[in-house]
């Protein structure tokens, strides 16, 4: 997405669907691809003359607005990578996923099983991460558009190449990582929540409807007042 034009990448199964129900908001909506990277790239290609390129998650569907002005902000003062992000409430900590040791975790293996078969896994905790230093990321990510590119570049190369240094993406601000570039933090906000739990539908409902009411009590005071203003 960027600042002028909308570009939606979509289940290829559901571009006229997409188009139909935004039909007054300039939106280019392209089949997306096979992973989220190939469909970053798809959308890219209809990108044209953007300086500005924001990347965002659909599931994210609740995102403020000023989250989006904030991300923007910070591209035009002159960051190339810019993510929103908040602070870890809960303390985070590393797990190793060992075999449990039938003597040493008393596990009970099952008669008629070799022993040291079918024993099951635990997962061992070591030591607290300093979660001051520890962000939540969220979307939308925003990029200089040349930047965006070149690293898009680079990881097709990289996987090309299958050398050791192919990054494993899970957002589009890894791969600019991935060039050296730095990837500057804006505030997110709680309610840019990604909605992927049931739990998660439940607060995105609640969210929505808040919002529904803050509208409607917005209209009814802007109605009192017009009124007011008429009868005078």
């Amino acid at each position: 997405m960027s600042a002028r034009r909308e570009i939606d990448s979509i289940s290829e199964s559901r571009p006229k669907n997409a188009k139909s129900s935004v039909s007054d908001i300039r939106i280019t909506a392209v089949a997306g691809g096979n992973d989220r990277i190939e469909s970053v790239q798809l959308a890219l290609k209809y990108s044209g003359d953007a300086d500005i390129v924001l990347v965002h998650d659909a599931a994210r569907a609740l995102t403020p607005p000023d989250v989006f002005r904030r991300v923007v902000a910070a591209v035009r003062a002159g960051a190339e990578a810019v993510v929103p992000v908040l602070p870890m409430a809960d303390t985070v900590r590393r797990v190793e996923t060992r075999r449990a040791d039938a003597d040493g975790w008393q596990v009970r293996v099952d008669s008629g099983a070799e022993f040291g078969q079918n024993l099951p896994t635990v997962e061992v905790l070591h030591g607290d991460l300093d979660r001051s230093i520890l962000r939540r990321v969220q979307t939308p990510q925003g990029f200089a558009a040349g930047t965006l590119r070149r690293a898009h570049e680079k990881y097709e190369d990289d996987r090309a190449a299958g050398g050791p240094g192919s990054p494993v993406a899970t957002d589009d601000a890894g791969l600019v990582e991935h060039l050296g570039v730095d990837v500057v933090a804006v505030d997110g906000d709680e309610e840019a929540l990604k909605i992927t739990y049931p739990l998660d539908l439940v607060l995105g409902e609640h969210i929505a409807k808040k919002r529904d009411e803050e509208t409607c009590d917005a209209a009814k005071r802007d109605g009192t007042t017009s009124e007011r203003g008429q009868q005078r």
